[in-house]
């Protein structure tokens, strides 16, 4: 017997993008939920438009952002994107097998194809980079962290993965890629804060390097020219930023 299915969003000034990203879902979501973090341009038009309910909140994490989302929708099967991605033709025809088929597995992995100022990258770690991102609300469900945010289910349930890809156009500029990179450096800074006694000055260096050796060259950075290059340097920078202000966070305690 078909099921239904519940699309989350969650979205802050994604009028550029969230079109794509909406057309994509539509044939599969039986509704689209949209939190919004109080946009200033039209995206909450843009998605109204497309008969999604959009519902405005503060954001207070990733993690946090998408579990309000889901405790939302109607349906016991959701299915989360972002504004910046959409569903490829292979995966939107597989997740409608599994539509029409009742759904025989309480969670799904979908690989995710990241994209870096319009070019597909294949290494740095980004692909397959599978995403458990369609799954039963009754068993499963986002953790409530800031950043590094996944979807948790008992011990017990083994994801299906599905056939296509979710393309994920992180960025169209390395600049912007930077600023996404350093607004969760600042959101991880606290949870290391949390976890770490003590971070000595020459910390956030070390981290900092050892993140961009083992993006460059662990994760095969090299093998994408020079998006491996930029994607690495950023990888450098951000760690370096999350431990030295979680750094200046544990002076303040």
């Amino acid at each position: 017997m078909p099921r239904h299915i519940s699309v989350t969003i969650i979205t802050h000034n994604e009028a550029d993008r969230i079109e794509a990203c909406l057309k994509s879902v539509a044939t599969v979501a039986d509704e689209i939920i949209v939190v919004d973090s109080f946009s200033t341009d039209f995206t909450a038009d843009i998605c109204r438009r497309y008969g999604c309910r959009v519902v405005s909140r503060s954001f207070e994490g990733y993690g946090q952002q998408r579990q309000y989302a889901t405790s939302l929708t109607s349906h016991p099967y959701v299915l989360s994107i972002d504004a910046d991605e959409v569903l490829s033709p292979a995966l939107i025809a597989s997740i409608l097998k599994e539509k029409e088929q009742g759904f025989n597995h309480r969670v799904y992995s979908i690989p995710r194809l990241n994209f870096f100022c319009g070019q597909p990258v294949r290494h740095c770690g980004w692909y397959p980079d599978y995403q458990v991102r369609l799954f039963d609300k009754r068993y499963a469900n986002w953790n409530m962290h800031s950043v590094d945010e996944r979807v948790v289910f008992p011990p017990g349930l083994q994801p299906c993965r599905l056939d296509g890809d979710i393309l994920h156009y992180r960025c169209s500029t390395t600049s912007q890629y930077t600023r996404v990179r350093l607004r969760q450096a600042a959101l991880a800074a606290g949870q290391i804060a949390q976890k770490s006694s003590f971070i000595s000055p020459i910390t956030p260096v070390v981290k900092g390097i050892c993140a961009y050796i083992d993006m460059y060259v662990g994760q095969q950075a090299f093998l994408d020219g020079p998006e491996g290059r930029a994607i690495s340097r950023i990888s450098f920078l951000s760690t370096y930023t999350a431990w030295r202000l979680a750094r200046k966070h544990r002076h303040k305690a």
